[in-house]
């Protein structure tokens, strides 16, 4: 009764973090209207959200600010992953419309699938079918009908979905043995340095940025990048990264819905067609075999590989 207590709890907070998510093209859109480069975006929202927690912890949490080396070289790679995944993800969200980019980020459960069959979970047909199923959607997606496809924008997408899902896989293993809210902090600081450092060393002048795009920089690093980032990496802990990542497809509904209601954005009747095969692809992944969590540590140690999941 307690462990079935804790997965509810579990698909609760994963549901939250999935709204939370799902606001992230729209407050980024918001913030390139008033100006805002993808780059610099990238940095405020992720520095800023690094900056309050790194001052809530010490305020309320000072006894998560301790980390051990082995934890805090698997956050690095959590963080060096993530961030470079969110530079493709604000490039790409510049150059096409949110809906579009969250229907293309919305396969990030598929490439957790395909890291995890990488490291020992057997690769079914049901697998080749889904596979088969997404790439069909991401084609009735691109067909944009009036106006030619941005492939590049849709390719940083795609890339950026296949960067986040590995830092899911990662985060799955490190949480067998940490405790989430140091995994959080850590991770989004190293995001915070792997930004900077990318907008430092690009020659592309500063922008004076206005008082609306603080406003949604601002929303951006409380909301989706450090509330649902630490709801994220608790249900992780709890439900592991397949069942994580299947609730996520709920940032789809958020990000549609607000996109629609807010900016004005419509999908084609193709674009519909493919949103719904990209969530059939994703959804038929929960019928896949489970493997259980097992603490990376241990299976290193033990030499154990195929076991990693």
């Amino acid at each position: 009764m307690v462990q079935r207590g804790a997965q509810l709890q579990g698909v609760l907070i994963a549901l939250l973090s999935a709204v939370g998510f799902g606001l992230a093209p729209i407050f980024g859109k918001l913030a390139y209207r008033a100006g805002v480069l993808p780059y610099t975006l990238a940095m405020w929202r992720t520095v800023l959200a690094a900056a309050l927690l790194w001052i809530f912890y010490l305020i309320f949490w000072r006894g998560t600010v301790r980390v051990t080396w082995q934890e805090l070289l698997g956050c690095i790679g959590m963080g060096l992953a993530n961030g470079i995944g969110s530079l493709c993800y604000y490039t790409g969200l510049a150059r096409l419309d949110a809906s579009l980019v969250q229907l293309l980020y919305t396969l990030y459960p598929i490439w957790v699938f395909v890291f995890l069959s990488a490291a020992g979970h057997p690769v079914s047909r049901l697998a080749l079918a889904r596979f088969g199923v997404g790439l069909v959607g991401v084609l009735l997606i691109t067909h944009s009908g009036q106006k030619g496809v941005d492939w590049l924008g849709v390719m940083l997408v795609i890339t950026s979905g296949a960067l986040y899902g590995w830092h899911v896989v990662l985060g799955q293993w490190i949480l067998a043995d940490a405790d989430s809210r140091i995994v959080t902090l850590y991770v989004l600081t190293t995001m915070a340095a792997v930004v900077t450092v990318a907008r430092l060393t690009t020659s592309t002048p500063w922008e004076s940025i206005s008082t609306s795009a603080w406003i949604a920089i601002l929303l951006l690093a409380l909301i989706p990048t450090a509330l649902a980032r630490l709801l994220l990496f608790t249900s992780l802990r709890w439900l592991g990264g397949v069942q994580t990542s299947l609730l996520g497809v709920a940032e789809l509904v958020v990000a549609l819905s607000v996109a629609f209601f807010f900016l004005g954005e419509r999908l084609s009747l193709w674009q519909w067609g493919g949103a719904v095969l990209v969530v059939i692809s994703v959804l038929l992944i929960g019928r896949e075999e489970a493997v259980p969590t097992t603490s990376w540590e241990e299976l290193l140690r033990e030499g154990r590989w195929r076991e990693l999941q």
